[in-house]
């Protein structure tokens, strides 16, 4: 075994580890989430993020973000979006922002209009401080990431370096929710999102993160599995990850993350030569096994439930007249709220308040592009089309950005139906305006 492949299940047994641990102690999720903080901190100053140190402490906690909450790890329950943004600032000191970054300071202006209305306009008895800190921080934090990211230079080493610590504390994740749920058919007996199986914590969230895990393992598969070793581990891996993420019941996630997988290797085929092409359908047929090996093993362990959430019936095999769960109802109230105050909305935090007023339920949105457009108005539009076309644009000047394709759709899915909740959609999202490169750029630039 090489030294390199020696490290890599080092790591891998580090996060099983991590994972046990914190179901066996339950208090240990607070020293896991404290000692990232402490040491991601220590680390981006002691090498004054040389090589982008800062992101790579930001990507390990945006990735740790589901596991720290539902085990109770977090120091505030928006520890994550807060921490991935103390990084980069940090980062920001030693090594400066992209000064072509101009689209994301416009979005970060855009959003303030909206913020100064809800000061106005928040129920009295509403903690405006905290409530407009709650709903904006999640678009702060894209912007600000997106200032230093956009079109900075990483090799793609680095780039699956980034991925990989994403993934780490995603295994962590699927290891404590294997040992959380152990025996799935215990527990699934409709086709309903399922908290058991998601650790007792909402289903769309963990199916968000498993779903990008299953992503980046897969990727590794094709683009870090040098040897029969690291390929098998790879599998057994992505292979664990993505059960755990199905039977979650909860689509989003897992959707998203298996058009991620078919937009990178339709990158990689169209990109390849000959001789590329020959070795990528030699994984692609041991993908394409593999997923229909554990989607088969998923549908036995469930009763054929799994078969009948995806193709949207209920456990008697009965279409279901509503896949969405409430949602485009939250969705209409929102469209509605942006027809009556189309230039600013209604202002940061309102909806929910609004929708509470009008049908007597207090709920939030699921979908970030509605709630654009009722909070931000005209100038929520302007800002979501910034999001969309910058990268794009992009992608015409660094066509080698594999990647680039894949976390817009990841970021653009997830907001559909999780909104932004969690720092990974802003943290994934600033990742597309990076420059890859073959090679290592220059100590010049």
């Amino acid at each position: 075994m090489t030294k390199e492949e020696t490290n890599y299940l080092y790591l891998i047994l580090l996060h099983v580890a991590i994972g046990i641990v914190i179901y066996l102690f339950p208090f240990a999720s607070k020293l896991y989430g404290y000692t990232m903080f402490l040491l991601g901190g220590y680390y981006v100053i002691k090498t004054q993020n040389r090589n982008n140190e800062a992101l790579m402490a930001g990507a390990y906690i945006a990735g740790s973000e589901v596991l720290l909450r539902m085990t109770g790890g977090n120091i505030t329950y928006e520890f994550s979006k807060y921490g991935v943004l103390l990084f980069i600032l940090i980062g920001m000191y030693f090594k400066g922002f992209s000064k072509g970054a101009i689209p994301y300071w416009i979005f970060l202006l855009l959003l303030v209009p909206s913020v100064i209305i809800s000061s106005f306009v928040l129920n009295f008895d509403t903690n405006i401080r905290t409530t407009i800190a709650f709903n904006i921080s999640g678009p702060v934090c894209l912007a600000v990431v997106s200032i230093y990211t956009y079109r900075r230079k990483v090799t793609l080493e680095q780039m699956n370096s980034l991925l990989l610590c994403v993934g780490l504390p995603i295994l962590s994740c699927a290891v404590y929710l294997t040992l959380y749920t152990p025996n799935v058919r215990d527990v699934i007996t409709g086709t309903q999102s399922n908290f058991e199986t998601s650790g007792g914590f909402g289903p769309n969230q963990v199916a968000t993160f498993l779903g990008l895990g299953m992503f980046i393992f897969f990727s590794r598969i094709v683009l870090e599995s040098r040897s029969k070793f690291l390929l098998i581990l790879n599998l057994i891996i992505a292979l664990n990850i993505s059960y755990r993420g199905m039977v979650t019941f909860s689509r989003g996630g897992m959707i998203t993350g298996f058009l991620m997988i078919v937009l990178l290797l339709s990158f990689l085929y169209f990109k390849s030569n000959f001789r590329g092409r020959v070795k990528l359908n030699y994984i692609l047929v041991i993908i394409v096994v593999a997923m229909v090996a554990i989607w088969t093993y998923t549908s036995f362990q469930t009763g054929g439930l799994i078969n009948k959430r995806y193709a949207n019936q209920d456990a008697q095999g009965r279409e279901k007249v509503n896949q969405f769960t409430g949602r485009e109802d939250i969705a209409t109230t929102e469209i509605n709220m942006f027809l009556d105050n189309p230039i600013f909305g209604v202002g940061v935090a309102k909806g929910a308040e609004v929708r509470e007023l009008e049908t007597g339920n207090f709920s939030a949105s699921h979908d970030e592009i509605t709630r654009m457009l009722a909070e931000h108005g005209l100038l929520g539009i302007i800002g979501l089309l910034i999001l969309f076309f910058t990268p794009l644009v992009l992608y015409l000047e660094n066509k080698f950005n594999m990647f680039l394709l894949c976390f817009v759709a990841f970021w653009f899915l997830t907001i559909n139906h999780a909104a932004m909740r969690t720092a990974l959609p802003a943290f994934v999202y600033s990742l597309s305006l990076l420059n890859v490169q073959l090679v290592a750029p220059s100590k010049k630039e």
